[in-house]
């Protein structure tokens, strides 16, 4: 009888959902996906297992700016993702990055080309470590009197991409999507019987009139989905080998 007990309790072990640690610190991250299946926060850490990371600029620089309260935070988009992907225990195969130049009138005046200037030094930089960057085009809308700025065709390139992933990285099974457009679910889903599982890094506020609303959609289609912090960003700073010689020297 007591051996029936213990092979029984090891068989409802074996049979257990099991979702995450209890002593992971990351609040915002959604304990599995409904099926049961263990999350990443659970393994050891096999970086074997390597993630595409899909950013939307247009959002990561939007909500850049609301941490930094009105002004946007500088950091490293390179070591943001690797750090995410750390995270996640994933290993950061290959960025893409989603953004569009700034505007430029006809002809274009003089700030509009510094800005232009350094938009190009930027992505220049950036395709030199490897980034794969997609750039769509920046539309001028007059509105009440007011201009207002908008990207176009962006949203299309990264749908086309993540569209592309089980044929171009078969080995892929799990990417990062940075946004919060619900215009990706019908690609996610996709994704999702193809094998290949989507986790969202995104941000919302619950409280109405905010610029972060909740796309119930899109959370819903994802395999995870993390709420971005400021401590992500500060996590990836600009100078982090500079910082790191800096707190030797006070140890």
């Amino acid at each position: 009888m007591v051996k029936e007990k213990i092979g029984r309790k090891k068989m409802i072990q074996q049979n257990s959902k099991i979702y995450k640690y209890k002593s992971s610190n990351n609040n915002s991250m959604l304990p599995g996906d409904p099926s049961g299946s263990p999350d990443e926060s659970f393994f050891s850490g096999d970086k074997n297992n390597e993630t595409l990371f899909f950013i939307d600029e247009g959002f990561l620089s939007k909500l850049s700016k609301y941490f930094g309260k009105g002004k946007y935070l500088k950091f490293d988009k390179i070591g943001f993702a690797k750090e995410l992907a750390n995270k996640e225990r994933l290993a950061c195969k290959k960025i893409f990055y989603y953004l569009a130049p700034p505007f430029q009138s006809e002809p274009p005046t003089k700030e509009e080309e510094s800005l232009k200037e350094g938009h190009d030094k930027f992505v220049r930089k950036l395709r030199e470590k490897g980034v794969v960057v997609r750039e769509g085009r920046c539309q001028r809308l007059k509105i009440d009197g007011k201009f207002e700025y908008r990207q176009k065709a962006v949203d299309v390139l990264l749908a086309m991409d993540l569209t592309n992933v089980p044929v171009k990285y078969p080995n892929v099974k799990r990417i990062v999507l940075i946004a919060s457009d619900s215009d990706f679910v019908p690609v996610i889903k996709n994704l999702e019987e193809q094998g290949v599982k989507t986790i969202l890094y995104t941000y919302y506020q619950k409280k109405r009139n905010t610029n972060f609303s909740r796309s119930n959609d899109l959370i819903k289609s994802v395999y995870k989905y993390v709420l971005l912090s400021k401590q992500d960003f500060d996590d990836a700073p600009l100078n982090k080998i500079k910082e790191e010689n800096a707190k030797q020297k006070k140890k």
